[in-house]
């Protein structure tokens, strides 16, 4: 079977992930339009980030990092009636154990709340939303996690286009709910509870028709003896950790924001999803093809490919991360406005989001870079080294949340403010929460530069040539694109009293002429659309 190139794949992959991310956005407006920044909003924040860090952590971490390597090996060696038995007995023994995980979830979740939300047990109303709320979002975990295994097989064979959109479901189930459902509802934000639950069990039915023409849609079957789900377990326990520090710091980013000023939740949960348009589009779809392919070479021990590929990987990620994290800090608050401030969602919501999107966008290039580091090790079957950074770098997050959120609160004090202690002040202070977002981002390089140092000393990776001119051109094509936004920008320097059609022409210019600048100034230096090509 021929197999398409890697910059022909990453445009499969990041075409779909470009659909759903857009709708993503619009998913975003329609909540925000509808709903607002309040109590309500902050209560459904938690509600699905607790399964969605689930669903990140064991499916789309875990699991597809142990799983797709071993898939591959199989796939790559023996027979298909192996590949088959293999996929039957890791569907079914997934699906058992988060089965019983799901039902855990929804009993104790009240339990939930109270560990990773503590800062609403205070409020009783808001308590029990978030209580009820989970327990409609908590069974999306199951769904997911077996989408996700039905992924990384079509991934495996280099269908990568239908799990790439299928994230577009859960936006238009969202959009749907915020929109059309939530009107007929006693309590409006459970609409998107039940979106949510819907998005998860149409996600994994899409699925099954492409399965199915590759003969893979066995009858799942409880397999824990099985040599290769043995194998996959033996994977997967260590990366629990590894492979999804960045959401492990999110959840403890939604612990500590429960005891901040309300909103601070949902000005968190609108930063994180605009960082993920990018990041989404490129980082972690260009995590999703580098990850078979390396796994291909390291399985033909063939350690110039495996080399080359992973050089490629690091290369086409900085040329979209650098720029992608200048344009985001930059245009933190003319985005938000644009795409955000508009019924409930007020000019205060969109200030305070914006800091803490500037935050965390100063991460964005360690962020992507990580999604093609980590690969290197899961395609060799090395599971211990991303543990060991990844548990380093979550440990050092949680201590730079307190100096940072600690220290803007020193540093916005009053005289008189001491009267009420500092603990009240947590959740009177607006702004605190874009501490949150700089400990992720400064966390995030360091799991790089642990990752870096580890992948350095196992001589899997020589660096080929150009690497400087690479670096030099990038630089300077961002400086250039920074100091022509830093030009319109203060020729616009109002955006909360423009009409909808002004701010998206000044954010269309703004996008363009940064675009243009960057693209022109490493096109004059000497890059190519040859020089991206993957093998």
């Amino acid at each position: 079977m021929s197999r398409p190139g890697m910059m022909r794949s990453l445009l499969s992959v990041s075409g779909g992930t470009l659909v759903s991310r857009v709708l993503g956005l619009i998913r975003e407006m329609a909540i925000a339009w509808t709903f607002g920044a309040n109590a309500a909003t902050d209560a459904f924040w938690v509600a699905f980030r607790i399964p969605n860090f689930m669903r990140r952590l064991f499916a789309e971490g875990s699991f597809s990092v142990a799983f797709v390597p071993v898939l591959t090996e199989v796939k790559e060696t023996r027979s298909h009636e192996e590949l088959k038995e293999l996929v039957a007995r890791t569907a079914g023994t997934l699906g058992i154990i988060l089965l019983l995980i799901t039902a855990l979830g929804v009993l104790g979740a009240a339990w939930l709340t109270r560990g990773f939300a503590p800062g609403s047990i205070d409020d009783p109303a808001k308590f029990e939303l978030t209580t009820d709320l989970l327990r409609l979002t908590f069974p999306y975990l199951l769904f997911v996690a077996l989408t996700a295994l039905s992924g990384g097989i079509l991934n495996s064979f280099h269908r990568f286009a239908l799990p790439a959109l299928t994230p577009v479901i859960l936006n238009l189930c969202l959009i749907a709910g915020a929109l059309w459902l939530s009107p007929h509802l006693e309590v409006p934000i459970m609409a998107l509870g039940w979106a949510i639950l819907a998005a998860g069990i149409l996600q994994l039915v899409v699925q099954f028709p492409a399965l199915r023409r590759l003969d893979l849609l066995p009858r799942p079957r409880w397999g824990w003896r099985h040599s290769g789900v043995q194998k996959i377990l033996r994977l997967m326990v260590p990366t629990l950790f590894g492979s999804s520090v960045a959401q492990i710091n999110l959840l403890l980013d939604t612990l500590i924001a429960s005891f901040l000023i309300t909103g601070s939740q949902t000005w968190l949960a609108q930063s994180d999803r605009l960082l993920e348009f990018p990041l989404g589009i490129f980082g972690i779809a260009l995590g999703t093809v580098i990850l078979p392919t390396l796994s291909r070479h390291h399985v033909a021990t063939d350690r110039e490919g495996f080399s080359r590929a992973l050089d490629w990987g690091l290369r086409s990620t900085l040329l979209v991360a650098l720029p992608a994290m200048v344009g985001l800090v930059m245009l933190a608050k003319p985005l938000l406005f644009t795409l955000l401030q508009y019924g409930a969602f007020t000019a205060h919501d969109v200030n305070m989001a914006s800091m803490s999107l500037s935050a965390l966008a100063l991460g964005l290039p360690a962020f992507a870079l990580v999604k093609v580091v980590a690969p290197a090790f899961y395609a060799r079957q090395d599971t211990k080294t991303p543990v060991r950074a990844g548990i380093i770098a979550m440990i050092v997050s949680m201590l730079l949340n307190i100096v940072f959120v600690g220290g803007l609160l020193v540093l916005w004090a009053s005289p008189g403010d001491d009267v009420n202690g500092w603990w009240a002040r947590l959740s009177t202070t607006p702004g605190l929460h874009a501490g949150l977002g700089l400990a992720s981002a400064c966390a995030s390089y360091l799991n790089l530069a642990l990752l870096w140092r580890a992948l350095r000393k196992s001589n899997v990776y020589v660096a080929h040539a150009g690497w400087w001119k690479h670096w030099l051109r990038l630089l300077l094509a961002c400086g250039a694109m920074a100091l022509v936004l830093a030009l319109l920008l203060s020729l616009w320097p109002d955006w909360a009293n423009t009409g909808v059609a002004t701010r998206l022409y000044r954010l269309a210019a703004l996008v363009l002429a940064g675009t243009a600048t960057f693209s022109l100034v490493m096109y004059a230096m000497g890059l190519r659309l040859r020089d991206l090509r993957g093998d």
